[in-house]
């Protein structure tokens, strides 16, 4: 198979409220998509409903080719959900929270793949610290690192750098690479656009519970005229400033 996630028609209302009204998408295997709206679009809807957290009105939705609806069972063993805030035990360390995931999910040599998953994120240092003392992007990466367990095909990200510093959120960014590299598809819901511009294969927009534009991002520029070339001064954005500081604190 070829396309990791297929939606076709799907729509969900809360009463009066249409949330969704008739998303179609279609995301590749491997690849990294990012589903870009604003607060209340409808994004994590989307995600709960992929998840079989939440069950749709109308429309048909196939996960790594489970139907969510019919073979809701299939669909959890081929996924993985890290939500808006890490969802990590502060009061166990780092390799504390990989071993116990790996033994509820009854794999082999929980304490291997805890020490494989720290190296991979470069957590390594910090695996006999309480989480309590990590720093935001050290859960961030570790919530990822303990939702990559038993290795599902399929990962979502539902606005995974919420609330965290630049430096974090390059963190995370690098770490969703990395997944993507390994084979992993990944569909991340966010609001930053320099995230999905940074990140993403594919971007589609929703809004008012519809997808009003999908496509690469060559694509998406390729929708508004031609920039026109003129001389302009270059300045630092604050983004360099900021790491070219920090740096030099260092």
């Amino acid at each position: 198979m070829t396309t990791a996630i297929e939606i076709r028609g799907l729509e969900k209302s809360y009463k009066d409220l249409h949330v969704l009204r008739g998303v179609d998408l279609e995301v590749a295997r491997g690849d990294i998509f990012a589903l870009l709206g604003s607060n209340g679009a409808g994004k994590t809807t989307v995600v709960r409903i992929l998840a079989t957290l939440l069950r749709a009105d109308a429309g048909s939705v196939t996960v790594n080719g489970f139907d969510v609806a019919g073979q809701p069972s299939r669909v959890r063993e081929s996924i993985s959900l890290t939500g808006q805030f890490a969802a990590v035990d502060e009061i166990l360390t780092g390799r504390e929270n990989l071993v116990l995931v790996a033994r509820l999910r009854h794999l082999p040599e929980p304490g291997r793949i805890a020490d494989d998953l720290l190296t991979r994120f470069s957590l390594t240092d910090a695996a006999g610290r309480r989480v309590a003392t990590y720093s935001g992007g050290m859960r961030r990466r570790l919530d990822i690192a303990m939702s990559l367990i038993g290795d599902p095909p399929v990962i979502f990200l539902d606005e995974p750098t919420t609330g965290l510093d630049p430096e974090a959120r390059i963190e995370v960014w690098e770490a969703v690479k990395g997944l993507a590299a390994r084979g992993t598809t990944v569909l991340l819901t966010t609001q930053y656009l320099e995230e999905a511009e940074h990140l993403a294969d594919r971007i589609a927009i929703l809004h008012e519970g519809r997808i009003v534009v999908n496509g690469t991002l060559e694509e998406l520029k390729r929708l508004l005229p031609p920039a026109k070339v003129e001389y302009v001064e270059k300045q630092p954005t604050l983004e360099e400033i900021f790491f070219a500081v920090v740096k030099d604190q260092s």
